[in-house]
Protein backbone atom coordinates (compact mmCIF):
# COMPACT_ATOMS: atom_id res chain seq x y z
CA UNK A 1 0.00 0.00 0.00
CA UNK A 2 1.09 3.58 -0.67
CA UNK A 3 1.79 5.54 2.41
CA UNK A 4 -0.55 7.75 2.79
CA UNK A 5 0.86 11.46 3.39
CA UNK A 6 -1.29 14.55 4.07
CA UNK A 7 -2.87 16.07 1.32
CA UNK A 8 -1.55 18.86 -0.50
CA UNK A 9 -2.05 21.84 -3.30
CA UNK A 10 0.61 22.61 -5.46
CA UNK A 11 1.84 24.91 -7.61
CA UNK A 12 0.52 24.63 -11.52
CA UNK A 13 -3.04 23.93 -10.72
CA UNK A 14 -4.74 27.44 -10.04
CA UNK A 15 -4.67 27.97 -13.75
CA UNK A 16 -5.97 24.98 -14.45
CA UNK A 17 -8.85 25.82 -11.55
CA UNK A 18 -9.93 28.85 -12.90
CA UNK A 19 -10.14 27.80 -16.54
CA UNK A 20 -12.52 25.09 -15.14
CA UNK A 21 -14.30 26.98 -12.47
CA UNK A 22 -17.45 24.72 -11.21
CA UNK A 23 -16.05 21.50 -13.39
CA UNK A 24 -15.53 20.16 -10.59
CA UNK A 25 -18.89 19.65 -9.06
CA UNK A 26 -20.03 18.00 -12.68
CA UNK A 27 -16.96 15.66 -12.09
CA UNK A 28 -17.46 14.12 -8.91
CA UNK A 29 -19.45 11.67 -9.31
CA UNK A 30 -19.25 7.67 -7.48
CA UNK A 31 -17.17 6.37 -10.25
CA UNK A 32 -14.43 8.46 -9.92
CA UNK A 33 -12.34 5.49 -8.53
CA UNK A 34 -13.51 3.78 -11.15
CA UNK A 35 -12.49 6.12 -14.33
CA UNK A 36 -8.76 6.08 -12.70
CA UNK A 37 -8.47 1.86 -12.33
CA UNK A 38 -10.01 2.11 -15.61
CA UNK A 39 -6.30 3.81 -16.72
CA UNK A 40 -3.41 1.33 -18.54
CA UNK A 41 -1.52 3.36 -15.98
CA UNK A 42 -2.90 2.13 -12.97
CA UNK A 43 -4.15 -1.01 -13.72
CA UNK A 44 -3.65 -4.07 -11.30
CA UNK A 45 -3.38 -1.84 -7.91
CA UNK A 46 -5.16 -2.44 -5.02
CA UNK A 47 -8.51 -1.32 -3.96
CA UNK A 48 -6.43 0.57 -1.08
CA UNK A 49 -3.96 2.41 -3.77
CA UNK A 50 -6.27 3.53 -6.22
CA UNK A 51 -8.38 4.66 -2.53
CA UNK A 52 -4.71 7.11 -2.10
CA UNK A 53 -4.76 8.31 -6.01
CA UNK A 54 -8.49 9.33 -5.59
CA UNK A 55 -7.50 11.43 -2.85
CA UNK A 56 -4.28 13.38 -4.38
CA UNK A 57 -6.18 13.80 -7.90
CA UNK A 58 -8.63 16.61 -8.55
CA UNK A 59 -10.86 15.72 -11.23
CA UNK A 60 -12.65 18.57 -13.90
CA UNK A 61 -14.77 18.42 -16.59
CA UNK A 62 -13.28 20.41 -19.05
CA UNK A 63 -15.70 21.49 -21.66
CA UNK A 64 -14.88 22.00 -25.60
CA UNK A 65 -12.04 24.34 -26.58
CA UNK A 66 -10.72 24.67 -22.69
CA UNK A 67 -7.25 25.63 -21.89
CA UNK A 68 -5.80 23.68 -19.41
CA UNK A 69 -2.20 24.49 -19.84
CA UNK A 70 -0.27 27.49 -21.86
CA UNK A 71 3.35 28.66 -22.23
CA UNK A 72 4.86 30.31 -19.53
CA UNK A 73 2.76 28.46 -16.45
CA UNK A 74 4.73 27.21 -13.90
CA UNK A 75 4.36 24.19 -11.30
CA UNK A 76 4.78 20.83 -11.90
CA UNK A 77 1.39 18.59 -12.82
CA UNK A 78 0.54 15.73 -14.29
CA UNK A 79 -2.68 15.74 -16.20
CA UNK A 80 -4.72 12.34 -16.27
CA UNK A 81 -6.41 12.36 -19.46
CA UNK A 82 -9.91 10.38 -18.56
CA UNK A 83 -11.98 11.12 -21.22
CA UNK A 84 -12.32 13.28 -23.94
CA UNK A 85 -9.84 14.25 -26.52
CA UNK A 86 -6.52 16.43 -25.98
CA UNK A 87 -4.35 18.55 -28.49
CA UNK A 88 -1.03 19.09 -27.74
CA UNK A 89 0.15 22.04 -29.95
CA UNK A 90 2.62 25.44 -29.86
CA UNK A 91 2.40 28.04 -32.34
CA UNK A 92 4.54 29.97 -34.77
CA UNK A 93 5.44 33.68 -34.83
CA UNK A 94 2.24 34.18 -37.70
CA UNK A 95 0.46 32.07 -35.44
CA UNK A 96 0.12 28.91 -37.05
CA UNK A 97 -0.12 26.07 -35.42
CA UNK A 98 1.76 22.77 -35.11
CA UNK A 99 -0.06 19.82 -33.37
CA UNK A 100 2.70 17.82 -31.51
CA UNK A 101 0.23 15.19 -30.09
CA UNK A 102 -3.71 14.46 -30.04
CA UNK A 103 -4.18 12.11 -27.12
CA UNK A 104 -7.33 10.48 -26.23
CA UNK A 105 -9.12 8.37 -23.58
CA UNK A 106 -6.37 6.80 -20.42
CA UNK A 107 -3.43 9.30 -21.78
CA UNK A 108 -1.34 11.68 -19.52
CA UNK A 109 0.49 15.18 -20.27
CA UNK A 110 1.97 17.75 -18.38
CA UNK A 111 5.26 19.73 -17.18
CA UNK A 112 7.03 16.74 -15.37
CA UNK A 113 10.87 17.08 -15.46
CA UNK A 114 10.85 13.85 -13.08
CA UNK A 115 10.67 12.03 -15.89
CA UNK A 116 11.21 14.71 -18.92
CA UNK A 117 7.67 15.36 -20.50
CA UNK A 118 7.78 18.91 -21.13
CA UNK A 119 5.08 21.04 -22.36
CA UNK A 120 7.52 24.32 -22.54
CA UNK A 121 6.08 26.63 -24.67
CA UNK A 122 2.92 24.39 -26.04
CA UNK A 123 -0.78 24.35 -25.31
CA UNK A 124 -2.82 22.28 -24.27
CA UNK A 125 -6.29 22.16 -25.15
CA UNK A 126 -9.26 19.86 -25.01
CA UNK A 127 -10.82 19.27 -28.70
CA UNK A 128 -13.94 17.67 -27.40
CA UNK A 129 -15.64 17.48 -23.52
CA UNK A 130 -13.32 16.09 -21.63
CA UNK A 131 -12.42 14.68 -17.89
CA UNK A 132 -9.25 15.69 -16.97
CA UNK A 133 -7.41 14.80 -13.34
CA UNK A 134 -4.33 16.38 -12.42
CA UNK A 135 -1.76 15.29 -9.70
CA UNK A 136 1.15 16.60 -7.94
CA UNK A 137 5.26 15.91 -8.24
CA UNK A 138 5.46 14.82 -4.84
CA UNK A 139 2.50 12.42 -5.01
CA UNK A 140 3.92 11.36 -8.31
CA UNK A 141 7.25 10.53 -7.26
CA UNK A 142 5.90 8.75 -4.42
CA UNK A 143 3.76 6.31 -6.66
CA UNK A 144 6.29 5.84 -9.14
CA UNK A 145 9.11 4.81 -5.78
CA UNK A 146 6.62 2.49 -4.51
CA UNK A 147 4.59 0.53 -7.36
CA UNK A 148 7.44 0.15 -10.07
CA UNK A 149 4.93 -1.05 -12.75
CA UNK A 150 3.24 1.99 -13.02
CA UNK A 151 6.82 3.33 -13.49
CA UNK A 152 7.44 1.05 -16.23
CA UNK A 153 3.95 1.87 -18.08
CA UNK A 154 4.68 5.55 -17.77
CA UNK A 155 8.34 4.78 -19.58
CA UNK A 156 6.80 2.55 -22.34
CA UNK A 157 4.18 5.55 -23.06
CA UNK A 158 6.77 8.03 -23.18
CA UNK A 159 9.13 6.10 -24.74
CA UNK A 160 6.45 5.52 -27.88
CA UNK A 161 5.48 9.02 -27.53
CA UNK A 162 9.37 10.13 -28.25
CA UNK A 163 9.25 8.14 -31.02
CA UNK A 164 6.79 9.90 -32.64
CA UNK A 165 7.84 12.87 -32.07
CA UNK A 166 11.33 11.90 -33.85
CA UNK A 167 9.18 10.84 -36.84
CA UNK A 168 7.55 14.32 -37.16
CA UNK A 169 10.47 16.39 -36.70
CA UNK A 170 12.31 14.31 -39.09
CA UNK A 171 9.47 14.14 -41.76
CA UNK A 172 9.35 18.42 -41.42
CA UNK A 173 12.79 18.58 -42.09
CA UNK A 174 13.27 16.08 -44.92
CA UNK A 175 10.45 15.17 -47.03
CA UNK A 176 7.81 16.22 -49.16
CA UNK A 177 3.78 16.72 -47.81
CA UNK A 178 3.15 13.36 -49.30
CA UNK A 179 5.40 11.47 -47.38
CA UNK A 180 4.64 13.42 -44.19
CA UNK A 181 0.89 12.68 -44.74
CA UNK A 182 1.52 8.80 -45.41
CA UNK A 183 3.71 7.89 -42.75
CA UNK A 184 1.21 10.09 -40.05
CA UNK A 185 -1.36 7.84 -41.72
CA UNK A 186 0.30 4.53 -41.11
CA UNK A 187 1.53 5.53 -37.34
CA UNK A 188 -1.76 6.52 -36.74
CA UNK A 189 -3.58 3.89 -38.36
CA UNK A 190 -4.97 0.62 -35.86
CA UNK A 191 -4.87 -2.99 -36.38
CA UNK A 192 -8.12 -2.58 -38.45
CA UNK A 193 -6.38 0.15 -40.83
CA UNK A 194 -8.62 2.90 -39.98
CA UNK A 195 -8.28 6.44 -38.90
CA UNK A 196 -10.85 8.53 -37.12
CA UNK A 197 -11.29 11.45 -35.24
CA UNK A 198 -9.56 13.25 -37.43
CA UNK A 199 -10.31 16.50 -39.43
CA UNK A 200 -8.43 17.71 -42.46
CA UNK A 201 -7.17 20.74 -40.70
CA UNK A 202 -6.27 18.66 -38.24
CA UNK A 203 -3.94 16.54 -40.03
CA UNK A 204 -2.97 19.25 -41.73
CA UNK A 205 -1.37 20.82 -38.81
CA UNK A 206 -0.08 17.67 -37.57
CA UNK A 207 2.26 17.70 -40.75
CA UNK A 208 2.87 21.00 -40.69
CA UNK A 209 1.05 22.39 -44.21
CA UNK A 210 -2.52 23.82 -44.77
CA UNK A 211 -5.30 22.69 -44.83
CA UNK A 212 -5.87 23.03 -48.55
CA UNK A 213 -2.82 21.13 -49.65
CA UNK A 214 -3.69 17.83 -47.14
CA UNK A 215 -7.19 17.71 -48.94
CA UNK A 216 -5.48 17.87 -52.14
CA UNK A 217 -2.70 14.99 -50.77
CA UNK A 218 -5.52 12.96 -49.61
CA UNK A 219 -7.27 13.09 -52.65
CA UNK A 220 -4.48 12.02 -54.57
CA UNK A 221 -4.02 9.25 -52.41
CA UNK A 222 -7.94 8.17 -52.89
CA UNK A 223 -7.18 8.55 -57.09
CA UNK A 224 -4.09 6.15 -56.39
CA UNK A 225 -6.45 3.38 -54.87
CA UNK A 226 -4.23 3.90 -51.55
CA UNK A 227 -7.21 5.02 -49.22
CA UNK A 228 -10.48 5.47 -48.65
CA UNK A 229 -11.92 8.95 -47.24
CA UNK A 230 -15.57 9.69 -45.60
CA UNK A 231 -16.27 12.25 -42.68
CA UNK A 232 -13.47 12.36 -39.98
CA UNK A 233 -12.52 8.66 -41.28
CA UNK A 234 -9.99 7.71 -43.62
CA UNK A 235 -9.76 3.71 -44.47
CA UNK A 236 -5.55 2.64 -45.41
CA UNK A 237 -6.96 0.24 -49.11
CA UNK A 238 -2.97 -0.44 -49.86
CA UNK A 239 -0.81 -0.09 -46.82
CA UNK A 240 2.08 -1.50 -48.79
CA UNK A 241 1.79 1.17 -51.29
CA UNK A 242 1.37 3.71 -48.71
CA UNK A 243 4.32 2.58 -47.33
CA UNK A 244 6.78 2.26 -50.56
CA UNK A 245 5.03 6.03 -51.39
CA UNK A 246 6.44 7.26 -47.65
CA UNK A 247 9.75 5.61 -48.43
CA UNK A 248 9.93 7.14 -51.72
CA UNK A 249 10.15 10.88 -50.71
CA UNK A 250 5.91 11.47 -51.38
CA UNK A 251 6.37 11.24 -55.42
CA UNK A 252 3.20 9.70 -57.34
CA UNK A 253 4.31 7.97 -59.98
Amino acid sequence: MIHVMRQHRFPGLGQFFRRTQGGEAEAKTPSKPSYLSAMEVFQNLSPADMEWVDQVTTMRACPKGSILYEPGETGEVLFLLKKGRVQIYRLSAEGKRLILAILGDGTFFGEMALFGQGMYDAFAEATEDSLVCAMGRADVERLLLEKPQVALRVLQALGRRLLDTEAVAEGLALKRVAARLTSLLLRLAGDDNIVSGLSHQELADMVGTLRETATETLNQLRAAGLVAIGRKRIIILDREGLSRLAEDGGTFS
